[in-house]
């Protein structure tokens, strides 16, 4: 069986760039703790469309999918799942829903990540959930002739339980080092969680629940504000490319972990950076939702688009972006260019 040496793997990872990750992340907790304090009312919407984003992302990155009418109404607990897809879906929903608000009662252990999974499959009516896989697993991917390549052969399952068990074992014993920094630790984990592929089914939503378990778990709880989830469903093919990078030769122990953590670290990073950008205009005192359209229009360089826009401030309407921009289009003070769906929109700085 693999030995778990988290600090040997972490010592190898402290190339200046990852530690200017830390560094940047780091300064972001901070702000992140300043805003959290200061300003909880105002982030009440950022928080209900981040738990949209992270049910839809992590199950579509899985191919599981429903309509967006119907992602919200589950989502917000409005309707009953129709289908298979819609029941993993609502699975998912109550896990996350589960981590963000007990995260610290929650630890790394066997019986909770099996009790996680169980929740995963509670309206699927599937009786693997909350089981570790009773057969062995590949890793294969389908070439576009139909032939499939295994490019990764898990831990077998007769040997899953006793693997789970040392990695989280491991993972506890490098945590309680306060030399090492959990944002290094928290990816070998995933990683080799990964590596291990312990279930018959939701894998990569384990994982991707269990990042944020562990974030949240050490203080760097971006990602109930901001979908980390969504971030790697826009970056899948390089998530997939790390993953594949980092798994090589994990069997033998000499396998290198830099581009996963190196891939995550980025992730977080922009989490970090566009909940900065959306608090700054959530919380600018007394300006209203056209409002706020309006300063960020004025204080983009070049051009927005209206998706880009929406993008930017979840929390307001696609009417409310429509009417705002066509009442700044017709007043003056932006200009309109193009037409379609290939309309952008800058602001006119001859405008008095």
């Amino acid at each position: 069986m693999r030995d778990f040496n988290f600090k040997a793997e972490y010592k190898k990872l402290l190339t200046p760039e990852v530690v200017a990750y830390l560094t940047q992340i780091h300064e972001y907790k901070g702000q992140q703790n300043l805003f959290i304090e200061t300003k909880a009312d105002e982030l009440s919407d950022l928080l209900e469309v981040a738990k949209i984003q992270s049910t839809e992302a992590s199950n579509c990155i899985e191919g599981i999918v429903t309509t967006n009418e119907r992602l919200k109404k589950i989502v917000r607990e409005k309707t009953i799942p129709r289908n298979r897809s819609e029941k993993e879906i609502a699975g998912y929903r109550d896990v996350l829903a589960t981590i963000h608000e007990s995260h610290d009662f929650i630890p790394p252990k066997p019986s909770i990540i099996l009790q996680l999974h169980r929740d995963l499959y509670k309206y699927s009516g599937k009786s693997i959930g909350g089981s570790f896989k009773n057969s062995d697993n590949v890793i294969a991917e389908e070439l576009p002739d139909g032939q499939q390549i295994v490019r990764f052969e898990p831990v077998p399952a007769w040997e899953t339980p006793e693997t789970i068990a040392a990695l989280c074992n491991a993972f506890e014993a490098a945590m309680q080092d306060a030399e090492l920094d959990p944002l290094l630790l928290i990816p070998i984990f995933i990683l080799d969680f990964l590596c291990i592929h312990p279930f018959n089914d939701g894998n990569g939503r384990m994982s991707r629940l269990l990042t944020l378990l562990l974030l949240y778990r050490s203080g760097y709880i971006v990602g109930k504000y901001i979908s980390i989830e969504k971030l790697i469903e826009n970056t899948k093919d390089l998530y997939y490319e790390c993953l594949q990078e980092s798994s090589q030769f994990w069997h033998e122990e000499e396998n290198d972990y830099e581009p996963f953590v190196k891939y995550m670290l980025s992730v977080i990073t922009a989490a970090y950076r566009e909940f900065s950008a959306r608090v700054k205009l959530l919380t600018t005192e007394g300006l209203s939702k056209p409002d706020r359209v309006r300063e960020l229009i004025k204080n983009t360089m070049g051009t927005i688009t209206k998706s880009e826009i929406m993008k930017k401030c979840p929390d307001i309407s696609q009417i409310t972006v429509q009417r705002t921009l066509a009442e700044l289009v017709a007043s003056g003070e932006i200009i309109k260019i193009g037409g379609g769906r290939y309309t952008r929109y800058s602001w006119n700085n001859e405008y008095r």
